[in-house]
């Protein structure tokens, strides 16, 4: 059972758009970003597929509210450059 202190992760699918084409400075920003998240103990995993142009990152926080505005944060959604696919978050605690 959920208490308030327990945190929720969430996986997040990020898509590349068709319009834009990711470059060297926004890759450098969305680097920083994820830095600082880790920082900050909101970021627990996060990495491209190697086999897809999608990438995939692992979010902890308190809901979904707080996971969208730090990916809407994020310079490759903020900048149009990759979108949520389909806007759903999968949300689950792991087994302790």
């Amino acid at each position: 059972m959920k208490n308030d202190f327990d945190p929720i992760y969430y996986a997040v699918i990020l898509v590349p758009t068709e319009s834009r084409e990711l470059n060297k400075e926004v890759v450098a920003k969305h680097a920083e970003h994820l830095r600082e998240l880790d920082a900050d103990g909101k970021l627990v995993l996060a990495g491209p597929f190697t086999d897809h142009p999608t990438g995939m990152l692992i979010l902890r926080g308190e809901n979904k509210d707080e996971i969208k505005s730090i990916v809407d944060e994020d310079p490759p959604c903020s900048g149009r450059f990759q979108n949520l696919r389909d806007q759903n978050l999968a949300d689950g605690k792991p087994d302790k």
